[in-house]
């Protein structure tokens, strides 16, 4: 695979273990992980969730990568934006991302998402992507809809942490994606 993948801003590449603690700024503040399946952590869940990423990405051939989403400019780790194949025989992958807050509202995400994207139309040969997201996280809409993802669907009472709570689906296609203007933007 091509990695790491790199965008005007940024670098993402696999984790390594010394990245706990910029994992760990982000993973244990209960505002950043308020709509996602996790935390807020503790030092030791954080631990053995990079432990976890790094022994996936010896697996063969390999479906999941979690990438740790660096600034080129302060090579600081700011986040993590993650691709994984669901389905092989009908090359569907998902997505998912999360950022420590000082880094929110400066386009981050999406640049990260498009390179995601991109690598997984174009080194995993994924045909449909697609995104699952708490109904109340605008912000993630957001991100979706300026990649180019469509709504698919509203999940009600869709699992999280432990409770029932609706989801937004979101996906697109590859042919979707090549129309896209941003895809001539990575760097891959």
């Amino acid at each position: 695979m091509n990695l790491p993948l790199e965008t005007e801003r940024l670098i993402l590449l696999d984790f390594v273990e010394s990245d706990w603690p910029a994992v760990h700024q982000y993973a244990s503040d209960r505002e950043v992980v308020r709509y996602l399946t996790f935390g807020p952590n503790c030092e030791e869940d954080t631990k053995k969730f990079l432990q976890r990423e790094i022994a996936l990405q010896g697996e063969e051939p390999r479906r999941y990568f979690a990438l740790a989403v660096t600034v080129k400019a302060q090579n600081q780790l700011i986040g993590i934006c993650r691709i994984s194949v669901k389905d092989i025989d009908n090359k569907t992958g998902s997505i998912g991302y999360c950022f420590t807050k000082q880094f929110w509202g400066n386009g981050y995400a999406t640049e990260a998402v498009k390179a995601i994207l991109s690598f997984g139309f174009q080194e995993l040969g994924l045909h449909r992507i697609f995104a699952t997201f708490h109904s109340e996280n605008i912000a993630s809409a957001q991100v979706m809809q300026k990649i180019g993802m469509q709504q698919e669907g509203y999940l009600q009472e869709h699992h999280f942490k432990g409770e029932l709570r609706d989801s937004w689906l979101y996906a697109i296609l590859e042919h979707e994606w090549k129309n896209l203007d941003f895809r001539r933007c990575w760097k891959g």
